[in-house]
């Protein structure tokens, strides 16, 4: 149950049981587990799912074949959607978009109007914010940073305390790691 709404302001949803808002849509194919809350004016679609104690909260939508599980919340005009996975204790909020086969997970956070997408994933304690974009096969873990208008993709990694921002690209093979930093308009395929 949704503590802080009354009964008559909630209902368990008839596929899963899950908990959601009168104010949210649901649609019926979706599946919201047990423990997962949905509210707001939160709209989920499709074939996704909401599973675990997972919320998906204030305009968020999740759609397709998007999870939602474990204790990750999904909350203010984010988007999670096509084959992405949010879980962990992760956070996708602000204008945040994570589609496509893109992972986000453990404690990561994406936030902002950043976008996370094709097999990308973002984990660990990392955070992507800002209009930064993590693309392609890319990693972006540990404590690592990417924000303003940085890229990552291709086969490239953000990892360990890297930190990235400004205009900065790392593409191809490239690895960011340590305590390195990356910014302004650099940009190069051999690493840092």
């Amino acid at each position: 149950m949704i503590t802080w709404l009354k009964a008559e302001e909630q209902h368990q949803h008839k596929n899963g049981g899950g908990w959601v808002a009168n104010t949210a849509t649901v649609e019926d194919s979706v599946y919201i587990g047990p423990d997962a809350q949905v509210y707001g004016n939160a709209r989920v679609y499709g074939d996704a799912q909401v599973l675990g104690n997972a919320w998906v909260s204030g305009d968020a939508w999740v759609s397709g074949n998007a999870q939602v599980y474990g204790n990750a919340r999904v909350f203010g005009d984010a988007w999670v959607l096509g084959d992405a996975w949010v879980y962990g204790v992760a956070w996708v909020y602000g204008n945040a978009q994570v589609y496509g086969n893109a992972r986000v997970f453990g404690d990561a956070w994406v936030l902002g109007d950043a976008w996370v997408y094709g097999v990308a994933w973002v984990y660990g304690n990392a955070q992507v914010f800002g209009d930064a974009r993590v693309f392609g096969d890319a990693r972006v873990y540990g404590n690592a940073q990417v924000f303003g208008d940085a890229r990552v993709y291709g086969n490239a990694q953000v990892l360990d305390d890297a930190r990235m921002y400004g205009n900065a690209q790392v593409f191809g093979d490239a690895q960011v790691f340590g305590d390195a930093q990356v910014f302004g308009d650099a940009g190069n395929e051999k690493g840092f």
